[in-house]
């Protein structure tokens, strides 16, 4: 038998224990359903039993039947599965190089995860999803082609959350009709969001977690108001919140090109998997605050000291310049409300024969990241971003993949050693606080770079994490020394190592 028939008949056994009275209310709830989904006969019967399913679940931990409908109104489907997809996108300017360079092992690819007080129910979180996703229709596309530039479309379907059986930010398979571009994924008690870097930035696949994770509470019956960043899934979708504001904010003067000299890059050989293994480092949040601040820097300056420390530690380059690539969001330059992507980035370069210890090269680095991120420079490279776009945009698709390969695959990433995003502390209501123990993320690895790393900060844990494309132990190891060595007390968790 059928694991649909199986569920149908599981369910047809649970109605049927029921009362006449509770029977009767619960068919015209599944009634109501049909006339809020209109889709395609397998999307449409998985849904059903979506809702089955949750209906058993809230049953078998002694929620009645008229409680799991007050959890579950139907209202919160809104016509969102009803309507047909009608929308189109085109990509933003930082977005329009993802799908040109993308291969089978190359995609960039970032995930979020939140890491709750108890273990994920994997039917309750399905019901989540399915409310969540209408709040952001700029997530619920799909990837096509045109004659010039791919473009975004609308896809209306039954977006699912799957078990964690895979590596990390592995590549998406965007080519089929309707295929997602973004991941719902539960390991234990662990929410991990993945996107392709076409849909968002960091921000706006934070925005999306948070209100899964929140809606993902609510149904398990805890009350979690919209305040901290915790979007509302039943307002309206909001225009601002899809638009492309690289255009709104060029200005007319001077621009900055993208051309820089080769790094020196870690020594490690190359995997065969991308990434090969995700190591992460939880470090108690204030004492790495009150380090940074003893020290007179940014907790994103120190950080990336210690990187340019265990980078010289990671490569057999005896001259060179190490070059980290911090991104920026430019939301903290101009007004804007978009979930797409919106950073920009510096690089922070210092030779390796000048890279001896934190505190030598920390003024430096914080001088490099003050002036590299200041006003003046980020419009600049906005600036150049948007010229480079419109430079290519009316010549074909067909021509402009191939030199996007050997562009961004080859001299884009050879300018830089590896990477650090922060995404900073995340901001959410205390209803939400108390259930969400720590989250972490992790950037996709690139084709040259042998590590990438980011950090993010909650329930007072700082996660700094390293995505690897390489077995070498080198840099996570100086790393940790360093972490030691500054009383940091790291506890480190990851996966296993893959393709080595």
């Amino acid at each position: 038998m059928s694991k649909k028939r199986q569920n149908s008949k599981k369910f047809s056994e649970y109605m049927s224990q029921l009362p006449q009275d509770v029977r009767e209310s619960l068919t015209l709830y599944f009634q109501r359903l049909n006339q809020h989904v209109k889709l395609p006969g397998e999307w449409h019967s998985a849904m059903v039993h979506d809702f089955e399913n949750a209906f058993m679940f809230y049953s078998s931990n002694g929620v009645t039947v008229s409680k799991a409908m007050e959890l579950m109104p139907l209202s919160s489907l809104g016509g969102f599965y009803f309507r047909p997809a009608s929308t189109w996108y085109p990509l933003d300017n930082a977005a329009k190089v993802y799908p040109l360079s993308m291969s089978h092992r190359q995609m960039s690819v970032f995930r979020l995860s939140a890491y709750l007080d108890c273990e994920i129910v994997p039917e309750i979180l399905q019901i989540a999803l399915n409310f969540t996703i209408k709040r952001f229709p700029f997530f619920a596309t799909t990837i096509k082609k045109g004659v010039f530039w791919h473009y975004i479309d609308s896809a209306k379907r039954r977006f699912s959350v799957e078990p964690e059986t895979y590596i990390p930010c592995s590549p998406m398979n965007v080519s089929l009709t309707g295929s997602q571009s973004f991941r719902v994924l539960y390991y234990k008690n662990r929410i991990s969001t993945e996107f392709f870097h076409i849909l968002t930035d960091g921000t706006g696949g934070l925005a999306f977690l948070k209100a899964l994770t929140a809606e993902y509470l609510r149904l398990m019956g805890h009350s979690v108001p919209n305040t901290h960043g915790v979007m509302d899934i039943d307002a309206v979708p909001d225009a601002s919140e899809s638009a492309d504001d690289f255009d709104k904010c060029v200005s007319g003067r001077r621009h900055s090109g993208f051309v820089d000299k080769p790094a020196s890059q870690m020594s490690g050989q190359l995997a065969k998997v991308s990434p090969c293994q995700i190591i992460h480092f939880n470090l108690p949040s204030e004492k790495l605050r009150e380090l940074a601040k003893r020290k007179g820097a940014s907790v994103t300056a120190l950080m990336v000291s210690m990187m340019f420390i265990a980078c010289k530690s990671a490569t057999d380059d005896y001259k060179g310049i190490i070059n980290i690539q911090v991104p920026v969001n430019m939301r903290n330059y101009f007004k804007s409300r978009t979930l797409r992507n919106f950073s920009l980035y510096c690089g922070i370069k210092l030779p390796l024969e000048e890279i001896h210890d934190i505190d030598s090269i920390l003024p430096s680095v914080t001088r490099q990241l003050r002036d590299g991120t200041s006003m003046e420079n980020m419009q600049e490279m906005m600036n150049g971003a948007v010229k480079l776009v419109k430079s290519l945009r009316l010549i074909p698709l067909f021509i402009k993949a191939p030199v996007a390969k050997i562009v961004y695959g080859v001299l884009g990433e050879r300018v830089f050693t590896t990477t650090l995003s922060n995404l900073g502390i995340v901001d959410m209501p205390e209803e939400m606080a108390l259930h969400v123990k720590k989250m972490d993320f992790v950037l996709g690895t690139v084709a040259v770079n042998r590590v990438a790393c980011s950090l993010v900060t909650a329930g007072g844990t700082a996660t700094f994490s390293v995505a690897k494309l390489t077995a070498d132990p080198s840099f996570e190891e100086r790393m940790y020394s360093l972490f030691v060595e500054n009383n940091l007390e790291p506890h480190v968790s990851g996966s296993e190592l893959y393709g080595s």
